[in-house]
């Protein structure tokens, strides 16, 4: 009786909205990109059981000269103990296959922003209810086998995309590998993404409360990272029991045998244990890094737009404009200041370097002019802030 009438009731509170989010659903948005021929429709279909692209036609020869890259999106709702989840697969057709690849990432990053600009546009209007979350929560490279680690054109791309949505390399076709020849490459991949800074998604700690199991299999989904996988829907017949695989002369190559491939780790990471995370980072960390750029470029449209509105309006705009607007106007104005203050000391800095004509002096005047152009540039966005 103590204890009933100790009892409030907030305990709930998990109950309620695990039944709310079930009966909205989830979104998950995931683009794949790599080669023709490395095997990513095989591999998406494997993933989530399904075929989404029967319609599909491989480019010949002829095409694949001019070929460029483009955007195919298909959707589907799964539905699994009661859970629904809206998928959207962003595939690239034409990834990599023209003889000229130079620009071939153009439309991966083009379509990453419009989805984060979309949201952002969403989100600042009036109805912000019902918005639809179409923002790129994960990215599978596909890194072809056959090479000695990460080529130019792969540190190109993930350059350009490691910002901006989270990058998971994945070693395609790795039943053309034996053992040995997947560990090297795995090393010498983790090796050149180290090398030129790329930053991937990073798996996060384990809390000191989960049990040693969850602990465990977070340390063996790190450890296999790129994760080496094999593709297959193609369901055969081994020892008496159906599984899904590739047949070889030599034998078969299980799909979702954890000897012949990372496919069950990589399924795991992605569906089972990591993809709230992913969508956690997707918002919290590339989408803000987004939204902060919209607003400063914002923020300096509206400063030089008061600032000729006050070149043209003359004294009696002084009286009509708020506090906010007066102190961007006076940061504006101290900014120009430091601007011309800096140009006068350049030309004091060269003028003495041509006096004495040594080229060290030279060097510190564009030392310091350069110094003083990211004081310049700091303290504009303070300024910015501070508003």
């Amino acid at each position: 009786m103590s204890g009933d009438r100790d009892y409030i009731g907030f305990a709930t509170l998990p109950e309620q909205v695990h039944r709310k989010s079930v009966k909205r659903g989830f979104e998950f948005t995931l683009m794949v990109l790599g080669e023709t021929g490395l095997g990513k429709s095989t591999l998406i279909n494997s993933l989530f059981l399904g075929d989404l692209y029967k319609d599909r036609r491989i480019p010949d020869a002829a095409e694949r000269v001019v070929k460029t890259t483009s955007i195919e999106k298909k959707t589907m709702d799964i539905e699994e103990r009661g859970v629904r989840l809206r998928l959207t697969i962003v595939d690239t057709p034409g990834f990599g296959d023209a003889v000229n690849c130079e620009d071939t990432w153009k439309a991966c990053s083009a379509y990453i922003d419009e989805q984060f600009r979309q949201y952002f546009t969403d989100e600042s209007g009036l109805n912000r209810k019902n918005i639809q979350d179409n923002r790129v929560h994960c990215c599978l490279y596909f890194i072809p086998p056959y090479g000695h680690g990460l080529r130019q054109i792969d540190l190109e791309i993930l350059r350009r995309l490691h910002r901006k949505v989270n990058v998971v390399p994945v070693i395609a076709k790795a039943d053309t590998l034996t053992t040995h020849e997947v560990k090297k490459l795995k090393e010498r991949i983790l090796a050149d993404i180290e090398e030129h800074e790329i930053q991937i998604y990073q798996f996060p700690d384990c809390d000191s409360d989960e049990d040693e199991e969850f602990k465990q299999q977070d340390k063996e989904l790190k450890a296999c990272i790129p994760f080496a996988v094999v593709g297959s829907s193609t369901v055969l017949e081994v020892a008496g029991r159906k599984v899904r695989g590739r047949q070889y002369p030599w034998g078969v190559v299980e799909v979702e045998n954890p000897k012949h491939s990372d496919f069950v780790k990589l399924r795991t990471m992605l569906i089972s244990t990591h993809m709230q995370d992913l969508k956690d980072v997707t918002q919290d960390v590339h989408y803000e890094n987004f939204r902060a750029q919209c607003i400063s470029q914002i923020s300096q449209q509206a400063i030089r737009e008061r600032s000729k509105l006050k070149r043209d309006s003359g004294p009696h705009f002084e009286n009509s404009i708020s506090d906010t607007d007066r102190l961007l106007l006076q940061k504006d104005e101290e900014i120009r200041r430091m601007q011309d203050i800096l140009a006068q000391m350049q030309e004091k800095l060269k003028a003495t370097g041509q006096v004495g004509g040594g080229v060290g002096l030279r060097g510190r005047v564009g030392s310091l002019g350069n110094d003083l152009d990211s004081a310049d540039g700091e303290k504009k966005r303070n300024s910015i802030i501070d508003v």
